[in-house]
């Protein structure tokens, strides 16, 4: 894992925050040219130029860094209250970020601008669908190279991945998995290895022969094949002259069901019924999925083209 790829003096370049910012360059790239496509415009104040395709994309891409951020670290602070109230500092600090606490507050505000600019909504979002999906799974390559513990259970499959290196420990994150299934922390001999000493990465942090010998599923890029998948079904089926808004709840659907069924490999804490935060959330879009694919197939007007 490479969490710095390179320092320059004092100065630390992270592959989580190259990514991160690739993921929008991309995802503003693929939003300008769905927007010009389907020749949306908005319309600006009297006596102003009326905002054009770049100019949207350009808007879109700054809220959804900003608010995406910003909702993302504040759900993230709210989920682990204690160390919050134990170090405050923890609100700038670049990790610790919940991915659909930025998606509804960047929708949300995405949604107020369209609004302002008289912008149909829902045909902006099923261009704002299609960026989405392979942004995201641009941006968790940067998840992968960090090791951040976006990872999975422990595998023998000849591509599980070494996280040793990486900024959240394996012996660690797989803590509560081991304490539900005790038959996996023998087999994986989670006790003794993670008492001996392996090294120290290059942050300074120590890990153990159990970091050092233990391949993890590359749940990072499973969501990134799945993005790139779901993008080009998205991108094939955006032609065919679908209601508005219907490209948007084939998105919902798609990414609901990839992050519903990648959960079940990674070490997430299990809540209700077994299933994780994410998964839980994940069912709540599928379900407005389904319901906007409904609405949507109401529509008096077809999408145009």
């Amino acid at each position: 894992m490479f969490p710095v790829l390179f320092e320059i003096g004092p100065l630390r370049f992270y592959s989580f925050g190259l990514m991160l910012a690739l993921a929008f360059l991309v995802g503003n790239f693929v939003l300008r040219e769905e927007l010009r496509r389907r020749g949306i415009r908005g319309k600006g104040p009297k006596g102003k130029k009326d905002p054009g395709p770049d100019d949207i994309a350009s808007a879109v891409t700054l809220i959804a860094l900003v608010a995406g951020l910003a909702g993302a670290k504040i759900l993230s602070v709210i989920e682990d209250w204690d160390a919050f109230l134990r170090d405050p500092s923890i609100l700038w600090s670049p990790g610790g970020l919940t991915w659909y606490g930025g998606f509804v507050l960047a929708i949300g505000i995405i949604i107020a601008y369209l609004r302002r600019i008289a912008v149909p909504v829902l045909r902006f979002l099923d261009c704002l669908a299609i960026a989405l999906i392979i942004a995201y799974g641009v941006g968790r390559i940067g998840c992968h190279l960090a090791g951040d513990g976006d990872y999975g259970i422990p595998t023998r499959l000849p591509w599980g991945t070494i996280y040793a290196e990486g900024t959240a420990k394996p012996s660690r994150m797989t803590a509560d998995y081991f304490r539900r299934n005790p038959e996996a922390r023998t087999e994986w001999q989670y006790d003794s290895l993670r008492a001996i000493p392996a090294g120290v990465d290059r942050l300074g942090n120590a890990y153990t022969r159990f970091d050092e010998v233990t391949a993890m599923h590359p749940t990072p890029i499973y969501e990134l094949l799945l993005g790139i998948a779901g993008f080009l079904l998205l991108r094939a089926f955006s032609g065919r002259g679908w209601p508005d808004g219907r490209i948007f709840a084939l998105y919902l659907l798609l990414a609901s069901s990839f992050r519903f069924t990648v959960e079940f490999l990674r070490l997430q804490p299990r809540l209700l019924f077994g299933l994780t935060e994410a998964q839980l959330f994940a069912i709540v879009l599928f379900a407005t999925g389904l319901w906007l694919w409904a609405r949507s197939g109401r529509s008096a007007e077809p999408a145009a083209r």
